[in-house]
């Protein structure tokens, strides 16, 4: 009881499977003998301590296209979004998100709004984590975004060829269609920003590190079987590495969690610039 009471105290927008993963992984560590799922469920019911079930908001949205890939740096995925502050100042943040393993790779976030130069940096800085200081990756990777305008915009997809990326976009009007986006997007603002501190835009900048470290490196994620990303990228790497030594280490990199937020202090503030587009040049 006071394993599960510790893990609600740090993360209570927890169910009881991702409260049954953290004490797993913790006790495994520390070579104790494992708990079973069953039982954490009968403990969190006994003591009124399970959420309680959603049941949506009945409007449905379907999407039949598979965005989830099966290597990691096959296609990655895009968006942006933001977090309200108590004080009425917004901060706007894009990332970049595997569609292997989830890791958000890296992020860029302004006080103004996403522009197609933060999206270029958002690119770059996206393949220097996977792969350092190359050209390009070894393979082209699928960039799937929106149709937002600093997306769509032609110096943002010109870059993106130019350093191995294959700019892909969503339909127009069919923001599900990247739901693997959408998805991090509502576990960021659950989990992270509605449970912690939001004075300012300046509390917040300064809180997106621990956020997105704490995503990486501990978020038990349902699709990789209540594991983190970072978790099932290194087994991965394991198994990669057993069949067949690579010449490269994809995860060299993987240590620096988040990108720089220090344009968002300088920036100006302008309204946000994701509005939906009108399709361009396709890929």
């Amino acid at each position: 009881m006071a394993e599960i009471k510790q893990v609600i105290a740090e993360q209570p927008t927890y169910g009881y499977r991702r409260v049954h993963a953290l004490i797993r992984r913790r006790r495994r560590h520390k070579g104790s003998a494992a708990v079973n799922v069953k039982r954490v469920y009968r403990i969190m019911k006994s003591h009124g301590l399970l959420l309680q079930r959603h049941t949506g908001n009945g409007v449905e949205r379907r999407h039949d296209g598979r965005i989830a890939v099966d290597r990691p740096d096959t296609r990655w995925c895009s968006d942006g979004f933001e977090i309200g502050c108590d004080n009425g100042e917004r901060v706007r943040i894009a990332f970049t998100l595997d569609c292997c393993d989830r890791e958000a790779i890296s992020w860029v976030a302004t006080t103004g709004g996403i522009d197609s130069g933060d999206i270029r940096d958002l690119m770059i800085e996206s393949v220097e984590r996977r792969f350092g200081l190359v050209s390009r990756p070894p393979e082209a990777i699928e960039w799937l975004s929106d149709n937002g305008s600093p997306y769509t915009a032609h110096e943002t997809r010109a870059l993106a060829r130019q350093i191995g990326l294959l700019p892909c976009t969503t339909p127009i009007e069919s923001p599900q269609s990247n739901g693997m986006a959408e998805a991090f997007v509502k576990t960021f603002k659950r989990d992270y920003a509605r449970i912690s501190p939001r004075p300012d835009a300046a509390s917040v900048l300064r809180q997106l590190d621990d956020w997105f470290a704490h995503y990486n490196t501990v978020h038990p994620h349902k699709a990789l079987g209540y594991r983190s990303p970072r978790e099932f990228r290194e087994q991965l790497t394991e198994c990669a590495v057993g069949a067949v030594r690579r010449p490269h280490d994809s995860t060299r990199s993987a240590d620096g969690i988040g990108s720089r937020p220090s344009a968002a202090h300088g920036a100006v503030a302008r309204s946000a610039s994701l509005d939906a587009s009108p399709a361009v040049d396709q890929p």
